[in-house]
């Protein structure tokens, strides 16, 4: 028999990523199931089977403390690394009040003096609740909650009993209030969210969707050479960017390898960049395109009125627009398939009164860091959902901005683009609506897009599209309640679309998570329950994933991130509804550039066919001289990540108030006070999303 110790074994090193450790050892059969063998056995050497015994559970048990240790080698390796670079974020001292270092003044997410009012009454709120947390401490060590003050002297016990009067006598029963009203605005927008769930499954059950009538374009020209030309509308597609150098090259790309007839579509790359280098860049891209025979046009706006509304309304003012029945819009970092426009344009034939085609959007970095996968179980709820389900049985859903197809004569009827709100799409939805024309959305369909991997870019993001809708709605309300169309139209657009989905829903979650919670630890009278803060929220969270089963496992961390960007969906909120800050003020979402590999191989085919097209070539001195006139740019120099002051501000309230909670008892109320705290310390030392330095 050969010694035990005569084979090769590798020892893990458990969930620490460590190297693993080669000891020369043979393990029996019995170990590799860790059921020792009975004394006496074979396995165990017959009469000297104890002493075996005992060396193999030693060394079992040896293997079992080398994997433990390792797993928590790993989680103190993390838990390092996340101390390390909360260090370097307080080191670095630039928080979200600071400007950008590496970049010229920009318009912000909200004005200075809005945001310094703002953590001004955060930080006395923390404040305040330091004082009571401390005197709430003070007064159970000393037993007072056992008995009653009356039998206690001192001023500390005159004060305390002063404050449990006035508690008792005011600040509880309107505070009792606020939390009613607020919990009766949350269950009706879980009845919504129900509803749409509801409707959702229906639609999958039936198998209902939008079906084209049969056509000519369906086939595609390459399919039929004898099919009239007339049988592909003339469609004109749109491209408007604004300094996204990173993302110019593979939309363009995209849009110009559609699959559709090149005399039938003319595409236009609406540029509105303030940087020299990037327009001429983009103007190169669209004369290599022009050289390929694609009917492409470059335009650039000197004066950016209007931000992309100003764009897209001065391009459509273009003489040669009249000849094209369909408009396409595609952001600059959009890539549709080939056959995008097969897909989505038979959808018009035989149906009049249909004004837009919405496709739906899949995303490139979906997978990239923790914010955008969050950010993927929000959208993936809004367009296999909300869009589907209002779609299907109401014909109506805000346009998206880009990936859609209107009908040229609804955008005319409508009164054409406006630049009175920073959401152009949803203005000119609920004005087509208002005229009686149809949406149809394509679940089917997609588009690639990327989302936003830095928090910064994410929340800029996010103010836009909250403060956009309330400042709409103040300008249509009259609109909506004098349109002809009818009673059940007007009530969905007015307490569904815009009350309760874009004022209700970031004004109860901000209020009743971050502020009614943590003062209901401070003031007993009020009461919370714990269906309110953890069961009605989880089964929630649980719907909104359902579209996007595969990111189950970050149903909780989605929860507490949602409940943390209410903060910034509810100053956007009342910024826009109040006309504050830089509620008209456009900021362009930055973009990484990043494409799925199928478009990196299609890049590559096309790159090889234009060389083989290019027969003889010289080089190109025009382009030389190009690029020796640019202007030269210096090294970029190193972005820093930021700490944001009111998600930390709200970090220590809440983590304050679970302290407090402890004094009570609240067993649920402190665990989601604790997570929900270290969810803000995590976004607001800014540990979400990219890490720039």
């Amino acid at each position: 028999m050969a010694p035990w110790w005569g084979q090769d074994a590798r020892i893990g090193a458990g969930g620490g990523g460590g190297t693993p450790v080669v000891v020369k050892m043979q393990t029996p059969d019995w170990a590799i199931s860790e059921v020792p063998p009975s004394p006496g056995s074979p396995a165990a050497g017959g009469k000297d089977g104890r002493g075996k015994n005992a060396r193999q559970i030693t060394w079992v048990l040896l293997l079992k403390a080398h994997r433990a240790a390792g797993k928590l080698t790993g989680a103190a390796s993390a838990a390092l690394s996340v101390a390390a670079a909360a260090r370097r974020r307080v080191a670095a001292g630039r928080t979200d009040s600071d400007s950008d270092a590496d970049a010229p003044p920009a318009p912000g997410d909200e004005s200075p003096e809005m945001r310094t009012r703002f953590y001004g009454f955060l930080r006395g709120f923390l404040l305040l609740s330091v004082l009571l947390l401390a005197a709430d401490v003070a007064a159970h060590a000393r037993g007072w909650h056992l008995v009653g003050l009356d039998d206690v002297g001192g001023l500390f016990a005159a004060g305390y009993g002063a404050w449990m009067r006035a508690r008792a006598a005011y600040l509880g029963p309107a505070l009792q209030f606020l939390t009613n009203a607020c919990v009766v605005l949350f269950m009706i927008q879980s009845a919504d969210r129900l509803v749409l769930c509801l409707g959702c499954f229906w639609i999958k059950l039936r198998g209902i969707k939008p079906v084209p009538l049969s056509s000519a374009a369906g086939k595609g020209a390459d399919d039929d050479v004898e099919a009239d030309l007339d049988e592909f509308p003339m469609v004109l597609v749109q491209i408007p960017m604004c300094n996204e150098k990173e993302v110019y090259q593979q939309s363009i790309g995209a849009v110009c390898n559609l699959d559709w007839p090149r005399s039938n579509f003319l595409v236009q790359v609406l540029d509105d960049s303030d940087d020299a280098v990037t327009s001429a860049l983009i103007k190169e891209e669209v004369e290599k395109w022009q050289r390929e025979g694609v009917q492409i046009l470059y335009r650039h706006r000197v004066i950016r009125d209007g931000y992309k509304a100003g764009n897209l309304k001065s391009a459509m003012n273009c003489s040669y627009v009249k000849d094209y029945e369909f408009v396409v819009i595609f952001d600059a970092d959009f890539q549709p398939q080939e056959d995008f426009l097969k897909l989505t344009v038979p959808h018009f034939k035989g149906k009049e009164d249909v004004g837009l085609v919405q496709a739906r959007w899949s995303f490139v970095n979906k997978d990239e860091n923790l914010l955008t996968r969050l950010q993927y179980i929000n959208l993936c709820f809004h367009f296999e959902v909300e869009q589907q389900v209002n779609g299907a049985f109401l014909n109506f859903f805000g346009f998206n901005g880009t990936a859609g197809v209107w009908r040229i004569k609804a955008l005319e009827d409508s009164g054409g683009w406006m630049e009175r709100t920073t959401v152009e799409d949803m203005d000119i939805a609920v004005r087509a609506h208002l005229k009686g024309w149809k949406f149809l959305y394509l679940n089917d369909v997609e588009c690639q897009c990327e989302l936003p991997e830095s928090y910064e870019a994410y929340r800029k993001q996010q103010h836009r599209w909250h403060s956009g809708p309330m400042q709409l709605f103040r300008l249509c309300f009259m609109d909506i309640i004098k349109s002809k169309i009818g009673f059940w139209k007007k009530f969905n657009l007015i307490f569904l679309f815009f009350l309760l989905r874009k004022l209700i829903l970031p004004f109860y979650s901000f209020t009743l998570f971050c502020v009614i919670l943590p003062m209901t630890m401070f003031a007993p009278e009020a009461e919370l329950p714990a269906w309110v803060v953890c069961y009605i929220p989880a089964i929630m969270s649980l719907l909104n994933i359902l579209p996007a089963p595969k990111s189950f496992p970050f149903i909780v961390p989605y929860l507490l991130f949602e409940n943390t960007m209410s903060v910034t969906k509810f100053n956007a909120m009342i910024s826009g509804l109040f006309q504050l800050g830089s509620a008209y003020e456009w900021v362009v979402t930055k973009k990484s550039g990043r494409s799925s590999e199928g478009d990196l191989v299609a890049l590559v085919e096309n790159e090889k066919q234009s060389k083989h097209q290019r027969v003889g070539s010289a080089p190109n001195l025009d382009s030389l001289a190009k690029e020796e006139s640019r202007p030269k740019v210096d090294p970029q120099k190193k972005k820093h990540n930021r700490l944001y002051r009111k998600e930390l501000a709200l970090s220590f309230l809440l983590l304050t108030a679970a302290a407090r909670s402890l004094l009570s008892v609240q067993g649920i109320h402190f665990y989601f006070l604790l997570f929900q705290g270290v969810s803000f310390l995590l976004v607001g030392l800014d540990l979400i999303g990219e890490q720039v330095e």
